[in-house]
């Protein structure tokens, strides 16, 4: 993990996407943390470098490893398994546990010296919230919160807590102080863009607005994150995601979005899975030949199924006559149960 990771426990993250494991009957599974949360100036930068500050980072430094590790020993392990090998769930949580234990002590010994160190119950309460333990994790934040109350990433993570816990009405509130005191930072006005878009009904009672244009609110918290972080591909592809759950669909801004994504990709892997978005707005708006060639350009096999259903859809709608006759040919019945 880059030492960005580290520094974006003082920042605060995105919720749910970025988190490197959560708790499964009893086992913890990686998960391929997202970018948006590590692209942020380090809310220590211009403080003092005393003792405390020093051993907060050397330990965020040892968190950040201790995770690398475990996630490595679950992946690898996960191959094993794959291949007929490999350790039980209850094995191979023995080895993961003493591994976050010894982090767990170290920032409980740290807070017991230190006990009004806002960024390091901040940092304590991301290592709780990375683990799986979210209900301990927003302790800390809160805790932070009252400590520093101008931090904006604690404002932003007990949002990101009560936003995922069902009180998306306090994370509203919480998430516009967060960009009220650090109106630069794109990760607070994604956060804030999921929450309501995910929450539509929350929103359009606590705004007094309708769907639409709570829609219409989510978008441009999305936009004002894309143009304070214009490289980032995830938070790109969320915002284009978004218009997928917008009724009638607004076909002309859907394809600017993946048109903007397809710039921001930096693999092939990314690309064809824009390719695959844009065959997709593309075929609605009965632009057929380019839907083709989107298609086309996919060639990763993790695909096949989607390219393949995208393919048939796209048949249908160009000879939508063939497809009837064919439909009525083979009309299912009590006489003929396979239609055939």
């Amino acid at each position: 993990m880059s030492r960005a990771s580290t520094w974006r426990r003082l920042i605060g993250y995105a919720p749910g996407v970025n988190k490197l494991f959560a708790a499964l009957t009893g086992v913890f599974f990686a998960v391929i943390p997202s970018p948006a949360a590590t692209n942020a100036v380090p809310a220590t930068a211009g403080r003092t470098n005393d003792a405390a500050t020093v051993e907060l980072q050397r330990l965020m430094e040892d968190d950040d490893a201790t995770l690398d590790e475990v996630d490595q020993w679950i992946r690898d392990n996960n191959a094993f398994v794959a291949k007929g090998g490999g350790l039980s769930k209850d094995e191979l949580n023995k080895r993961i546990r003493p591994r976050l234990d010894s982090i767990r002590k170290r920032y409980q010994d740290f807070l017991r010296r230190y006990p009004t160190n806002a960024p390091a119950h901040l940092a304590y309460g991301t290592f709780l919230d990375d683990i799986g333990e979210e209900e301990l994790g927003v302790a800390e934040f809160e805790t932070a919160r009252k400590l520093d109350p101008k931090d904006a990433a604690a404002w932003n993570n007990c949002a990101n807590f009560y936003g995922a816990h069902g009180s998306p009405t306090n994370a509203f509130a919480l998430y516009t102080e967060a960009i009220r005191l650090k109106p630069d930072e794109p990760v607070y006005y994604q956060n804030f863009a999921t929450t309501v878009y995910l929450f539509r009904k929350d929103a359009r009672e606590y705004y007094g607005i309708d769907e639409a244009r709570v829609f219409d609110k989510a978008l441009e918290l999305y936009r004002k994150a894309i143009q304070l972080d214009p490289a980032n591909f995830a938070l790109v592809t969320d915002y284009a995601e978004s218009y997928y759950g917008i009724k009638p669909l607004r076909t002309n801004d859907a394809l600017i979005s993946w048109t903007n994504a397809l710039k921001v990709a930096s693999s092939e892997n990314e690309r064809e899975a824009v390719y695959i978005h844009l065959a997709r707005i593309k075929m609605a708006i009965g632009r057929y030949p380019e839907a083709h060639a989107h298609l086309a350009a996919v060639t990763n096999g993790f695909y096949d199924a989607l390219k393949q259903r995208l393919e048939r859809n796209l048949a249908e709608r160009e000879h939508p006559d063939t497809n009837r006759v064919e439909t009525t040919t083979n009309t299912v019945s009590p006489a003929n149960p396979t239609g055939k």
